[in-house]
């Protein structure tokens, strides 16, 4: 990613790997690393689909549920205390990590998904016939269905920006969309199935010059950059814990004061109540507002150590080796007769989905786990994506920081393989 592809999407660092950064070492952290599948190392490239977990992360939670199992804000003992101390100290943790203005703008839950769908569900409240959301086609099915849903029960209308053949948005195509009946934009950052880094701080300085709010789908964005919420100046942004390093089950929503104080809550229940009666409940203040029920205390903890750790390594470093695997990994891929990639963008992360002359993604996925090989195949939760480059479906090899180039040779091979195997 270049220094101003990185300015314009909320990205921060630079791109030289620093002397520190010794990828022996950070596989070691990863335990499953070291395991294998069919009798071979696993070489792991699934992690669009959710990333592996360092021992840090592995061990906070085993700590927890060892010293601190208790719930959370109701007790006065000590261990309902600590877990308190420990759950809150997550959520500065995870204001720290974007560079949020206050720690009260970040909401608990579990996942991009619900983030998405409270949005929608908060927002809609004050949604009518005839009013637009715009959307991108690239976006993942959490971020089509829930808007879809709304638009069904009110009557709004949804736009689509459109994509390019080389699966990239035109912001020149977005603002011809923007319009007085715009209320809502909601664009991904990262496509999980093209790679493709969207021009979101563009995007976001458009819709607020016409008094627009913005979500942002972070889910695959904070994996692979440093992502700063204040330079980019979007409403809500949004994180899955478990793409990140962390726990399954757990995330955040961000979004900026002023609309967690506006918005309606989404759930009813209790914590997130300052007073209740037969007659009228008063609403707790945010983001304790947003987080009904029990919490995933240990999810919470388990994303602040990851979060911890990703820093320890250094996004610096992240974006650097993973630039140099895509790379990588593309030269190799397209030097195979009759593979062709899918996504092809000039600012992308770490993500080559592709398929192969006359072989079903199943088939491939099938025979290179043989190999030792964890890829994605089918639609990836992006059936317009699909649709619109006239595919069933594709393949997918997604790259973290602890993978290498001696893996994307493993892979290439297991699909020299496939070929030989199906005559493609």
């Amino acid at each position: 990613m270049t220094s101003s592809a990185a300015a314009d999407n909320g990205a921060t660092g630079g791109t030289q790997i620093s002397s520190g950064f010794d990828i022996d070492a950070v596989r070691a952290d990863f335990p499953i690393l070291s395991r294998t599948v069919h009798g071979k190392p696993l070489v792991y490239l699934d992690n669009a689909a959710t990333a592996q977990k360092p021992r840090a992360v592995i061990d906070a939670i085993n700590e927890y549920y060892r010293e601190y199992n208790s719930n959370i804000h109701r007790g006065v003992h000590h261990l309902s205390e600590k877990a308190t101390s420990l759950y809150e100290g997550a959520r500065k943790r995870a204001a720290r990590f974007i560079n949020a203005a206050d720690s009260c703008e970040i909401v608990f839950l579990r996942g991009t998904t619900e983030a998405v769908n409270l949005v929608c569900s908060s927002v809609g409240q004050s949604i009518k016939a005839g009013d637009e959301i715009i959307i991108s086609h690239m976006e993942h099915h959490s971020n089509i269905v829930p808007w879809q849903m709304l638009c069904n029960r009110t009557g709004a209308v949804l736009r689509v920006i459109p994509i390019n053949d080389d699966a990239e948005m035109d912001v020149a195509d977005f603002e011809a969309l923007l319009g007085p009946k715009t209320r809502f934009v909601s664009l991904v950052h990262v496509s999980n199935s093209l790679g493709t880094i969207n021009p979101v701080k563009q995007v976001i300085d458009l819709a607020h010059a016409q008094g627009v709010p913005v979500l942002i789908d972070g889910a695959q964005a904070l994996p692979h950059m440093q992502v700063d919420v204040q330079a980019l100046d979007c409403d809500f942004y949004t994180c899955s814990g478990h793409k990140t390093f962390g726990p399954m089950g757990i995330g955040f929503l961000y979004g900026k004061k002023q609309w967690l104080e506006e918005l309606p809550p989404y759930h009813g229940g209790g914590d997130m109540i300052k007073y209740v009666s037969f007659d009228k409940t008063e609403y707790n203040d945010p983001p304790f507002k947003f987080e009904a029920g029990t919490p995933n205390v240990s999810g919470v903890i388990g994303l602040a150590a990851a979060m911890d750790y990703m820093e320890k390594i250094g996004h610096d470093n992240i974006q650097a080796h993973e630039h140099d695997l895509l790379v990588y990994a593309t030269e190799q891929l397209s030097a195979i007769k009759g593979l062709r990639i899918i996504g092809t963008a000039r600012n992308k992360a770490s993500v080559v989905s592709f398929v192969l002359d006359d072989v079903h993604s199943h088939d491939i996925g099938t025979f290179v786990d043989h190999e030792g090989v964890a890829i994605r195949v089918g639609h990836h939760c992006t059936q317009p994506v699909m649709q619109r480059f006239g595919v069933p479906a594709t393949s997918r090899a997604s790259f973290a920081f602890y993978n290498t180039k001696q893996e994307v040779d493993t892979l290439a091979q297991a699909l020299h393989k496939v070929i030989d195997i199906f005559g493609a």
